[in-house]
């Protein structure tokens, strides 16, 4: 009996021992993979910035030409930045205020399903201004937006695009 006690006693004894070993093996997994998360990149605000800057633009562009399907398709690629924008720097004051313009973006929505170029034109340029008005809220009142003249994007047609022609070389 009194060898099954001392046997029982070291195999307890190597049963921890082993744990904490395995203990240590994952505590130094999970050092390295925190080690590794910290030096993933992260978008910067600025960068998540000029990606609406460059969707407002081509929103325009879209409305504009009354290509409805691009247009849903920008104002979808400005709400998935202002997601980026929530998930990627949630601790920035400009974050926290960027808020104010989604009754912009589901008022442009809305005129997008209408199809309603008027109505379209008046929400972008509420949108704009809420845009400017967040902008001067966050101590960034030199970063003005505007509704843009001219398209930066030569190698894009913003017309309505005939799905059924092929591309000519």
């Amino acid at each position: 009996m009194k060898q099954l006690s001392i046997l029982l006693a070291m195999l307890t004894l190597f049963s921890c021992k082993q744990q904490k070993s395995e203990i240590t093996v994952l505590q130094n997994h999970i050092d390295s993979l925190e080690a590794q998360l910290a030096e993933i990149y992260k978008p910067g605000f600025g960068q998540l910035m000029n990606t609406i800057q460059l969707h407002h633009s081509k929103l325009w562009f879209a409305g504009k030409n009354k290509n409805w399907k691009l247009a849903k398709f920008e104002i979808h690629e400005l709400e998935e930045t202002i997601e980026a924008i929530l998930k990627y720097q949630p601790e920035r004051n400009e974050s926290q205020q960027i808020h104010m313009v989604l009754p912009d973006l589901n008022s442009l929505n809305s005129a997008i399903k209408q199809k309603n170029y008027t109505l379209f034109k008046q929400n972008y340029s509420q949108l704009t201004t809420t845009c400017n008005n967040c902008h001067r809220l966050v101590d960034h009142a030199y970063i003005v937006t505007k509704i843009p003249d001219v398209s930066p994007y030569s190698n894009q047609d913003f017309k309505v695009a005939n799905i059924n022609s092929s591309v000519s070389e």
